[in-house]
């Protein structure tokens, strides 16, 4: 029974610059699997769920995605759990985090613009865990870049090898089609953006005429050309390659017309791995083990403020899980029951009473909950791989009413604990640090604890640009290095010291007075030895 239900789920993230196409592309693969039945409905109910939710309506107000959405649909006798990240920048760490709870991604690339600046952030967290990338061209019914330029583009920039396995035929106004290169097939475009397009015309050898009655002389000899060239050119795929984080097979196609689609969905279940095991600071869990073993990656607060609930987004890693069962919460010690657990499909929360290796739930949390956060049956352990990353703008969190000193100090306590940021303290004093990867996690952070808890706060901008987590093999080292940098050092929530530095020439200048100093970027430098 575990084993033929991890075999049926595949669990993966969808990434991208923002406006590549992501959240099109999520809505026409719910289209597919029959979780919405057309076109336009996640997107409206993503406007309806602003108008119940203050947080919502920062969203609403930009126009972007600031959540993580979970999704789960069945196709082909599969179980499909899709995490739609956001685009914005402004937002990445949640998408870093998302990234530790999927065992593959898609990413889509815009056709017109090519690799785009958040697109290369995002592949640095999918190479640092070997997670397996599919990449999807989209925006094919567009003017854009010449196919082997943006594939070269693609290989340089981001560092991975690619392999086509669709070809499209033609771009812009004389965009034709593509040509499924794993399955031998013509798929034919139309824009059809409501319904769910796809009549395949077999054609196993290019060199059949019925190829030049399709698509005329000129462009069948062009495609011809063009796969001859991808043969002779690119290796071919491989599975374990790509399973590796090696290889990254290439899909062309339109998602707002929902063409190219089918093809990667279908693929993407044949190739793409089952749950994969997860590593612990004691050992490495794998998901067929009988026990449950879980973790969560996102906290979200106040969905609806009328009811102040928080959610605790949680990856099952091993075992079955159930409702109403006594689990072990590693951190505090404690056992919880969950009476209420959910899972997602498109936009409604349903009760679910079990899940498996790869589905992704959301727990009821009256606050217990952190990220990063472990559950199990009894043992003792704790997943890693959940890394902060050094921010990219500090401000001092200013109080701007004292009467609700404890409303503030709760209120941001619990939005780190959520990551809407990263909070550092700094004494003495206990002055906090706010750091973010963009100005508006600033506003989302003010504009919340005023209406959730009350609190009035100010930022005070800062002469910090860089944080770094610092360490030394030499404990009496690490001791002289904090006291002499005691004005730049502060300590994230698990206390860990942190080197705030003004420029790259503070870091440098440190690391000269103190060789024997490590600085890392990232706050899981300490399971680097572990396979994550």
């Amino acid at each position: 029974m575990l084993n033929r239900e991890i075999k049926k789920r595949r669990t993966f993230g969808i990434i991208s610059h923002p406006d590549a196409g992501k959240t099109t592309l999520t809505e026409k693969l719910l289209l597919f699997g029959g979780a919405i039945q057309k076109a336009g409905t996640v997107k409206r109910n993503k406007a309806e769920k602003t108008a119940t939710s203050d947080f919502m309506e920062i969203e609403k107000q930009r126009g972007i995605s600031v959540a993580t959405s979970v999704m789960g649909f069945e196709y082909l006798n599969h179980k499909i759990n899709i995490l739609d990240t956001p685009g914005h920048k402004d937002f990445a760490e949640d998408t870093y985090r998302t990234l530790t709870a999927v065992d593959s991604v898609i990413l889509v690339i815009d056709s017109v613009k090519g690799v785009e600046e958040q697109t290369r952030k995002l592949m640095q967290v999918c190479r640092m865990r070997h997670t397996p990338v599919i990449v999807f061209i989209n925006k094919m019914d567009r003017e854009g870049r010449e196919h082997f330029e943006l594939l070269e583009e693609i290989e340089k920039e981001l560092n991975i090898s690619v392999r086509p396995l669709s070809w499209p035929i033609g771009i812009g106004s004389s965009f034709k089609g593509v040509y499924h290169l794993h399955k031998h097939k013509l798929n034919l475009y139309s824009a059809n953006k409501k319904s769910i397009s796809g009549d395949y015309i077999p054609i196993d050898d290019l060199a059949d005429t019925q190829l030049d009655t399709i698509l005329g002389e000129k462009a069948a000899n062009t495609l011809r050309d063009e796969v001859e060239l991808v043969d002779s050119v690119y290796e071919p795929f491989d599975i374990p390659l790509y399973r590796s984080g090696y290889l990254a097979p290439v899909f062309f196609g339109s998602a707002i017309n929902n063409f190219g689609v089918q093809e990667l969905l279908e693929t993407f279940i044949e190739i793409a791995p089952e749950p994969q095991g997860r590593a612990t600071d004691t050992r490495f869990v794998e998901p067929n083990e009988k026990k449950f073993t879980g973790f969560v990656f996102k906290i979200h607060a106040n969905l609806d403020p009328k009811h102040r609930d928080r959610i605790a987004f949680c990856r099952i890693c091993s075992g079955k899980f159930e409702r109403n069962t006594f689990y072990h919460h590693v951190r505090s010690n404690k056992n919880l029951k969950f009476a209420s657990p959910t899972s997602f499909m498109a936009d409604n929360k349903s009760l679910v009473d079990e899940a498996w290796p790869g589905d992704v739930i959301g727990l009821y949390d009256s606050g217990n909950f952190k990220i990063g956060d472990t559950l199990t049956e009894g043992e003792v352990m704790n997943f890693v791989g959940i890394p902060s990353f050094s921010p990219e703008i500090f401000k001092e969190l200013e109080n701007a009413d004292p009467f609700k000193t404890k409303q503030l100090e709760k209120g941001i306590a619990q939005l780190s604990d959520e990551g809407v940021a990263q909070l550092f303290v700094q004494n003495p004093g206990n002055r906090k640090i706010i750091g973010t990867v963009g100005e508006l996690q600033f506003e989302v952070i003010q504009f919340r604890l005023l209406q959730e808890y009350g609190a009035s706060c100010r930022f005070r901008p800062m002469n910090t640009r860089k944080a770094n987590w610092v360490s030394s093999e030499d404990p009496e080292v690490l001791k002289k290095f904090l006291y002499s940098n005691a004005s730049k050092i502060a300590y994230d929530k698990e206390d860990r010291p942190v080197f705030l530095a003004g420029s790259q020439w503070d870091i440098d200048y440190a690391l000269g007075q103190y060789p024997k100093m490590q600085f890392h970027e990232n706050s899981e430098w300490d399971r680097a030895e572990i396979k994550v």
